[in-house]
């Protein structure tokens, strides 16, 4: 809990009648630091050290005979610094407030806070006004009431945000306060009349419990045969207007809400309201296609993930889509995601260099289709976009390719020693030279420095060899009950893949994990897709016992995420890794992704970070990965909006998951969705997004329905894959014009006076 909450519900006093019958309704303040204080109300005013009294007008009655009666609300005092001295007084995230007399909560287990009506009996008892919309204005101002105590609860807090985000932070603190209370019922009884959806208003809340009280009010009572508002009880009519009018209005902030989307990501293209981001490596610059044809298909936002690559290679992707982005006259962002001190394993040592190529087979054997290879000079660009080659071979042989003509043979003998026959079947112009296309009927299995032929009746030619052949990745199959060694050094030795034990070896290079995790906690490997239970820890060596599998083993590989969810291990904010990268992003990137932001100190060290490096206007994203993230998001991002920087919130929905648990996910996205939208910062909704798509051309039926959800948010990232074109494609056509298609495509299916 984070200091002292202000909080108001509204509670009759049975003790204290007035000559007239009516019961005058007084307040009960809570403090969060204390929940079982109470504060003595002596009537009709009440005076608290550090408050200052505000009265109000407000509508009481016994017997159906309504009369104006005076009430005290208590609001903090502003001169009364000493008391907040020291003190943090924002709201928790969630907060659990309000007790019952055994001292037990009477919030919900997965509650909010306090209930606007007592849950305890004999605590105090609400005071039931007659007429369905005598009570629901009564419960509504209240609500309106502790909003506003709680702007001004943090009105010392809220001053230190920039002054573009003093609006988005005020906001946000008026929707945690209405998150703060137990309102479920009056969100039914509100509904049932068609009035105002408490579920809806999160970009403007001032504003909308402002017009919900004003309809309530002339619903009720008509100005021409009553002089007496309830409206008055809580402002003057001005005092509503200008909260329904001014910089809170709805229109406002919903513009407000778009103007700071922009401001990070860029302006959207025509027809879409949600941007497709896209994360590149390595396979951006061995295509020279590549970037224009993701711009072409629809990508504004480049993501490089600072994890992987080097400052050469990140330098050459962002000419590249410098270049493109201004050829094409598309604007596109990049983002650059620091690596962060998220736990990885190490680097395993690569395989040998041998590409093998194979030909389809059906269940005997036998082949029906032949496998198809891709021959073209090591500096030429890749095959185009509709040519889907089983194999790319880069031949160092000016010779061989300019002699090569279609139903030529091309000879080689592969590792084995084998010979192999690869027939041209079609010649491509492509940048930078030419490119064919060969069918090879057998398996081979192709090494660097191969010797290729050109075949006829007369003679062979030596004419060219394969070069700049990748290596195997390397990787280790894990089952069920495996033992699995993670230790403390740099990397593996050559062929030291099992430890002493006998148990399967691979390295982790953050060394303070081994610090900090104790055995029977549980751990996981790459994204959840590997469980295990850690038997044994030492300060070189932690020993696990693999828990959860694929049914025939489960692949791990170098640089793969480690997650333990349980241990308390103490992060680094900003490594020194990402301290160097950060320098490269300041001078090349649009905005700066910050990972595994787990404390407001971590906002701090990356704001003193960006004023050394003079980039104030850096965008930001600040990636939500730990379940200490999630519960101080509001924190984060009030922290953050002291910065002039544009801010924007990445769900990392991989970590997330194993951090928080599956089950926990739908929960958590919605959540964080719905606090950011209160603060008017845009979302990125990322990992896993049409990945069946994004991998093998083919999405899933749960795939779409995911893009469904993440068209709530700002931006979409899709991860690298063979089929990413044709995927960020898809997905700009399900964003572009949806409704409109919707509605023209499905117009029979709306029933006409011939269906009855």
């Amino acid at each position: 809990m984070l200091g002292g909450v202000a909080s108001v519900a509204i509670f009759t006093n049975q003790s204290a009648l007035s000559n007239n019958g009516f019961q005058i309704a007084s307040f009960l303040l809570v403090r969060s630091s204390n929940l079982s204080r109470k504060y003595s109300i002596p009537q009709p005013f009440f005076k608290i050290p550090g408050f200052r009294e505000h009265i109000v007008q407000f509508i009481a009655s016994n017997n159906g005979n309504l009369a104006r009666k005076n009430i005290v609300f208590a609001i903090p005092n502003e001169k009364d610094d000493a008391e907040k001295e020291g003190s943090d007084y924002y709201i928790d995230y969630p907060v659990i407030v309000g007790q019952k007399e055994d001292g037990s909560s009477c919030a919900p287990e997965m509650g909010t806070t306090f209930s606007l009506l007592p849950c305890g009996e004999g605590i105090l008892r609400s005071y039931e006004i007659n007429g369905k919309e005598d009570g629901l204005l009564a419960k509504l101002m209240a609500v309106h009431l502790h909003v506003l105590a709680m702007e001004q609860w943090n009105a010392s807090k809220l001053k230190m945000s920039h002054k573009n985000y003093l609006v988005s932070a005020t906001n946000l603190i008026h929707y945690l306060a209405l998150k703060s209370l137990n309102i479920e019922q009056l969100k039914e009884e509100l509904s049932s009349i068609c009035l105002l959806n408490l579920d809806t208003i999160n970009q403007h809340v001032l504003a909308s419990l402002s017009a919900g009280i004003r309809l309530l009010d002339n619903l009720k009572y008509d100005s021409s045969s009553h002089t007496i508002s309830y409206s008055e009880g809580i402002s003057s009519t001005k005092g509503l207007d200008k909260q329904m009018k001014g910089e809170f209005s709805i229109n406002t902030l919903r513009r407000r809400a778009s103007h700071t989307a922009d401001l990070l990501l860029g302006r959207l293209p025509e027809k879409r309201n949600t941007h497709i981001m896209v994360t590149v490596g390595e396979e951006a610059i061995e295509s020279e296609t590549l970037m224009k044809d993701l711009l072409n298909a629809g990508t504004t936002i480049v993501r490089i993930n600072c994890a992987h690559g080097s400052p050469e290679i990140w330098s050459e992707i962002i000419r590249r889509v410098k270049r493109s982005s201004q050829i094409l006259e598309k604007p596109c962002r990049i983002l650059m995601d620091l690596a962060g001190p998220k736990l990885r394993t190490g680097k395993l040592q690569a395989g040998p260099c041998v590409l093998k190529i194979s030909p389809k087979k059906n269940a005997y054997g036998k082949v029906i289709y032949p496998a198809l290879v891709w021959l073209s000079s090591p500096g030429a660009a890749s095959p185009p976009a509709h040519v889907s080659p089983d194999a790319i071979l880069h031949v160092d042989g000016e010779e061989l390719l300019s002699k090569l003509e279609v139903d030529d043979v091309v000879t080689l003998f592969d590792a084995r020693g084998k010979q192999r026959t690869l027939k041209i079947i079609s010649r491509y112009p492509i940048f930078s030279g030419v490119g064919y296309m060969a069918e090879c009927s057998k398996a081979a299995y192709v090494k660097s420095g191969a010797k290729l032929f050109i075949k006829d009746k007369r003679r062979k030619l030596s004419a060219g060899h394969v070069v700049n052949i990748p290596p195997l990745k390397q990787f280790i199959k894990l089952r069920v009950d495996d033992l699995l060694s993670i230790s403390r050094d740099g990397q593996n030795e050559e062929n030291n893949l099992t430890s002493s034990t006998g148990a399967h070896r691979i390295a982790c290079s953050s060394e303070y994990v081994f610090d900090s995790v104790k055995p029977g906690e549980p751990i996981a490997f790459d994204d959840g897709k590997i469980w295990g239970i850690i038997k044994a820890t030492s300060t070189l060596e932690i020993l696990v016992s693999i828990t959860h599998a694929g049914p025939r083993g489960s692949k791990l590989g170098s640089e793969k995420s480690i997650n333990i969810p349980r241990s308390n291990i103490r992060y680094e904010g900003l490594t020194s890794k990402d301290l160097i990268d950060l320098d490269f992003v300041a001078n090349h990137a649009d905005m700066v992704g910050v990972s595994f932001v787990r404390d407001v100190r971590d906002i701090l060290l990356l704001r003193q970070e960006l004023e050394k490096r003079k980039r104030r206007d850096l965008g930001i994203s600040l990636k939500i990965e730990t379940k200490e993230g999630f519960e101080k998001l509001p924190l984060l991002l009030l922290e953050a909006m002291k910065m002039p920087n544009p801010l924007g919130i990445m769900i990392a929905r991989g970590d997330l998951a194993v951090e928080c648990g599956w089950e926990n996910m739908a929960y958590i996205q919605k959540e964080i969705i719905s606090v950011c939208t209160a603060a008017h910062v845009p979302v990125i909704w990322a990992t896993q997004v049409l990945e069946s798509l994004v991998r093998s051309g083919v999405p899933t039926r749960a795939e779409l329905t995911d893009v469904a959800e993440g068209m709530r948010t700002s931006c979409i990232m899709l991860n690298k894959g063979k089929c990413i074109v044709e995927a960020v494609s898809f997905l700009h056509r399900i964003l572009s014009n949806h409704s409109t298609k919707l509605d023209a495509e499905f117009k029979p299916l709306a029933l006409s006076s011939h269906d009855f």
